[in-house]
């Protein structure tokens, strides 16, 4: 129901006004010059998918490029020849809207573009759709009902649209997961492609692409201020929202999640209790925590925190790392785990930005290239500790669990000067009878050989640029 006093004709204007493509064929300038996400052309196909019915449920962390996405796909819709007066776009927080039916709101939208009768071949857009109440059971009920109609739902609250999408779509909804950039992506959003250069290897039996540079003094540069302001694309281009990060991502990003989203979807009673966790996390990610040590530091109950890490998890602003023994075993009971920002800049925003030569410095370079990591959804790393050692990134096979590949990162040039640092990364590749393993640097570039083990140096920018291409551009 519409707000009281505000009339259908409003209405129809808003709408109207929302969807300037049914006048002029094409989406407003200010969203056309923006470069699109590398992560588009995924985006795309799923919206083009009309042989299984289902909606398209687009989430993902606040100012990461949802609404514009939405927007870039209108446009892509328009120039693939669909009819502009078929694309229906609505952001469901916009307050004349308030309280009104998704169903409802459809219907206002065919009458705005008087298409009331030929319901064939349109494309329905609903942004920031957690504002309605039970979106999800009318949208179910939408793409039961019209099955010639492709419907696309957006929300920055992702927590509560992971939650109702799993609860009520099952069968009827498609998620798709809009990340942070990655550093591939910010290379690319700020026409630096030409600081990279793609070579061939032999590794193994396979060809691999692998990265280099032109210069990486240059490229570490970018890498600082990717993991400094990196993780969203206004930010990253925007030297006033760089000069003061707190103001932009603390309050517009964090701040609604922790103090708005989370509360209102959990029932949280205690707001700065979890706002205060979050921050002793952020401040540590890519430390190793235990429920117990978290509860003695943090002075809440240990299953309340397991509450918190689940809703912050769910909320995409950390994910947690499991750890494995020497042997790459699993363990029964998750007593000790690593937990990482999804996104590095996070920290700068909630504290101050670094250089790189801070204390902090190794952390967040590994929290960085954990975070490329955390796109594959179809990939869990680990990390491996036992007495006395401890290996950074631990790749299992999919089919029996164990190890596949490892990776030590380090944000130094110390270990291919001294190899023989390096045993616990040896002592790993030989009880899980493993030849190779990879060792990011500052700067340096080699291959070296030890014992029976081949050492593949890498500076940790190009690592972390390669995890992030590969992807979303798997090139073996």
């Amino acid at each position: 129901m519409p707000l009281f006093g505000i009339t259908e004709e409003q209405i129809l204007d808003r709408i109207k006004f929302e969807n300037p493509w049914w006048i002029d064929g094409k989406i407003d300038d200010f969203y056309q010059s923006m470069k699109r996400r590398l992560y588009f052309p995924e985006f795309l196909s799923l919206v083009n998918e009309h042989t299984i019915k289902r909606a398209v449920v687009l989430m993902g962390p606040r100012r990461v490029g949802k609404t514009v996405m939405i927007y870039h796909t209108i446009q892509q819709l328009i120039e693939t020849g669909i009819d502009p007066k078929k694309i229906f776009y609505l952001s469901i927080e916009t307050p004349l809207l308030n309280g009104i039916g998704i169903e409802e709101l459809f219907n206002y939208c065919r009458k705005a573009v008087g298409k009331e009768d030929d319901l064939k071949g349109f494309y329905v857009f609903f942004d920031e759709v957690q504002y309605l109440k039970t979106w999800e059971v009318h949208l179910k009920s939408l793409v039961d009902s019209y099955h010639h109609i492709k419907f696309i739902v957006s929300g920055s609250a992702a927590a509560a649209l992971k939650l109702k999408s799993n609860e009520s779509g099952a069968g009827r909804f498609t998620e798709f997961t809009l990340p942070p950039l990655t550093f591939h992506e910010y290379i690319h959003l700020k026409n630096l492609d030409h600081l990279i250069i793609p070579k061939q290897k032999k590794w193994n039996e396979h060809n691999l692409t692998i990265f280099d540079t032109i210069n990486i003094g240059v490229l570490n540069n970018h890498f600082l201020d990717y993991i400094n302001f990196g993780g969203y694309p206004e930010v990253s281009l925007s030297k006033e929202i760089q000069a003061n990060p707190e103001r932009y991502i603390k309050s517009d990003i964090i701040d609604k999640v922790l103090l708005r989203d989370l509360p209102s979807l959990y029932g949280i009673p205690d707001v700065q209790e979890l706002n205060s966790l979050f921050t002793m996390i952020a401040f540590n990610s890519g430390n190793e925590f235990s429920y117990d040590k978290l509860s003695v530091s943090s002075g809440i109950s240990k299953n309340t925190i397991k509450k918190y890490i689940s809703y912050l998890e769910a909320a995409f602003l950390i994910r947690v790392v499991n750890r494995i023994d020497l042997s790459g075993k699993k363990f029964k009971r998750a007593n000790f785990f690593k937990i990482y920002l999804t996104n590095p800049s996070l920290r700068s925003a909630l504290f101050s930005p670094i250089n790189a030569t801070a204390e902090v410095m190794g952390n967040m370079v590994e929290t960085a290239i954990y975070s490329q990591w955390f796109h594959r959804y179809w990939q869990t790393p680990y990390y491996a500790r036992w007495k006395n050692g401890e290996v950074d990134i631990v790749g299992l096979t999919s089919d029996n669990l164990k190890p596949a590949w490892a990776v030590e990162i380090k944000w130094s040039n110390r270990y291919y000067e001294q190899q023989n640092e390096l045993k616990s990364l040896s002592n790993f590749l030989a009880k899980n009878k493993l030849e190779r393993a990879i060792v990011t640097t500052i700067d340096i570039t080699a291959e070296t050989k030890l014992k029976d083990f081949t050492f593949h140096y890498m500076p940790s920018a190009l690592y972390c640029y390669t995890v992030g291409r590969r992807t979303l551009e798997p090139l073996e």
